[in-house]
């Protein structure tokens, strides 16, 4: 991410901020839905390699035969657990899709659900509560042990009481699961949740069975791994991890021999082993300068260049418990002077796309609304909505804008907006850059001491609700004391409105589609008129495949199917 490559680091803390819940779980900063991000600067890069030595670089040997036909991977980040019960993380989320199953998935390719371990979608009661679940039986595990309802029943009991990073994802919406036939499954819901079906496809709802794992609290498997899915976990260690092909997979067989994935120490030794031949395939972590000499030598170089477009929503969190961002005319004038096609060229050298709502612009839902408000860099209309507020050259608007220090892609575009804000308004606007480590920022954004944050957000799954819920509710507060609990709390927002819970509480029952994208225009239009967040950009993906090299795609889902890729 981004430059591109830093932004897919991030979503192993971000993600960590963005309800009261989930700051927690995410970045391991406390136990909740931790979705903020603290790796806002870093990314991750998987990199597909043939076979044959890569010369040493200090992140590890290289994996993989010169004759195999065996795909190597590099990649700049780690997998901190393989347990699905607690990994929160975009690399391990790969590794379980490719190790393990889940109830269903998305067709290659779209984003129509299919079933997987299912035999076919669910069927729902009247009431939106009880998902009836049909499943496969001609299924075993990597150990040969079978799998049936009760197995997969044990494995979402397991993912709810473990208290692992992710566990409110299915312990906040699930009431009871039940085995209610040999291969059955029977999930019953708190409240109706449209989205339900969309979050099975969630990678910590894996199965793994019951003799090498336990339900109890705090208890996880890092190291190790056994599932269902096309690919054994061979070995696991900081600097490689192999997966060999599981022959006995109940789906399509892999297209190779399987994979081995080398963890490099920096983007530069990444670029440097993809460019003379040591890697298939590099996939992220690389900054835009490297992506764009990559783009520019594809032709002289013999390498492919494939663009995909993701659902990471990169935006600024505006906290309206400090004045005089408490005044809505504060917080759309600085909206005015947002300049995305500027950040995108100067930053990202045009390997971004400018973002006008929290929802990324592959849903059918996404409407530009900050763009229809405000546009970009108005500072006309930005000096109208700051006069109104009281301010003058004698009395200028001070805009402190915090970010991570470890985020080089977020310091960019902080000093960025210092530059253009006070070029577009002298006298007017001073605008303050600040930083701190990130454990301290998205450890302290829920108590309210930063004004204004750079922040990214990366979805749990491919649904509306993950870009609204996470960041427009509140549990507990009021228009007067605002959010004091809840997700816009732990985003630092604390944005309180009782039409935006009312809203996000109709969009998550209602059952109909057309209806449901009409609630969620409404809500955009929120988002709009009270600007408690400001959407920024949305990152490309690039993944650079060598010639010869078939089958790389980065799904509409950011998913990577790994059996997909061919050696030719």
């Amino acid at each position: 991410m981004v430059l591109l490559g830093w932004f897919r680091l991030l979503k192993s803390h971000q993600r960590w901020l963005s309800r009261p819940l989930a700051m927690a779980r995410r970045a391991g900063l406390r136990p909740s839905l931790l979705k903020f991000a603290t790796l806002f600067s870093l990314c991750f890069a998987l990199v597909v390699g043939c076979g044959g030595s890569t010369p040493d670089d200090g992140a590890g040997d290289t994996v993989g035969e010169p004759t195999s036909n065996r795909v190597t991977i590099g990649t700049t980040l780690t997998a901190r657990t393989l347990d699905p019960a607690d990994a929160y993380e975009i690399f391990p989320g790969i590794l379980l899709h490719n190790l393990g199953d889940q109830l269903y998935a998305y067709e290659p390719g779209g984003t129509e659900l299919i079933p997987q371990l299912a035999t076919e979608l669910p069927t729902v009661s009247d009431d939106g509560l009880v998902y009836t679940i049909p499943l496969r039986e001609d299924v075993t595990f990597h150990d040969g042990t079978p799998f049936n309802a009760a197995v997969m029943a044990f494995s979402i009991q397991r993912f709810m009481d473990n208290g692992g990073r992710p566990a409110f994802l299915l312990s906040e919406k699930i009431d009871k699961v039940e085995a209610s036939g040999d291969y059955e499954l029977t999930l019953t819901l708190k409240t109706p949740f449209a989205a339900f079906t969309s979050l099975l496809t969630f990678w910590g709802v894996t199965p793994v069975p019951e003799a090498d794992y336990e339900i109890a609290e705090g208890s996880f498997v890092p190291d190790s791994f056994i599932g269902t899915g096309p690919y054994k976990l061979a070995s696991f260690g900081s600097d490689a991890i192999k997966l060999d092909v599981n022959e006995d997979y109940w789906g399509e067989a892999p297209a190779n021999d399987g994979i081995d994935i080398q963890i490099f120490t920096s983007s530069a030794n990444l670029y440097n082993t993809f460019k003379t031949g040591g890697l298939d395939v590099a996939y992220q972590t690389l900054d835009p300068d490297q992506i764009a000499s990559l783009e520019r030598e594809a032709d002289a170089g013999g390498w492919q260049v494939i663009e995909a477009g993701t659902t990471v929503v990169n935006y600024m969190s505006l906290n309206q418990k400090i004045p005089p961002l408490n005044d809505v005319r504060v917080r759309q004038a600085i909206a005015a002077m947002i300049d995305r096609p500027l950040v995108n060229e100067r930053v990202f050298q045009g390997q971004s796309e400018p973002l006008y709502s929290l929802i990324p612009t592959s849903f059918d839902a996404y409407e530009p609304v900050m763009k229809s408000a405000n546009g970009d860099g108005d500072f006309e209309t930005a000096r109208t909505l700051l006069e109104e507020a009281g301010f003058s050259e004698e009395n200028p608007f001070t805009f402190e804008i915090w970010y991570p220090s470890a985020s080089t892609t977020r310091a960019i575009v902080a000093n960025t907006f210092k530059e253009s804000f006070e070029a577009g308004l002298p006298g007017l606007v001073q605008v303050e850059v600040q930083t701190t480590e990130s454990a301290t920022l998205w450890g302290n954004i829920s108590e309210g001491i930063y004004p204004a944050v750079l922040a990214n957000w990366y979805p749990d799954y491919y649904d509306v609700d993950t870009f609204i819920q996470p960041f427009l509710s509140c549990d507990k507060g009021s228009e007067a004391t605002l959010c004091e609990e809840g997700a816009s709390q732990s985003n630092g927002s604390f944005y309180y409105s009782e039409k935006a819970n009312e809203l996000i509480a109709a969009q998550r029952a209602e059952q109909d589609p057309a209806a449901r994208d009409a609630i969620v225009q409404e809500i955009q239009a929120l988002l709009k008129a009270d600007v408690p967040y400001i959407p920024l950009w949305q990152n490309k993906d690039y993944v650079f495949a060598q010639d010869g090299v078939d089958g790389v795609a980065i799904q509409p889902t950011q998913q990577f199917l790994l059996w997909q890729i061919s050696k030719g």
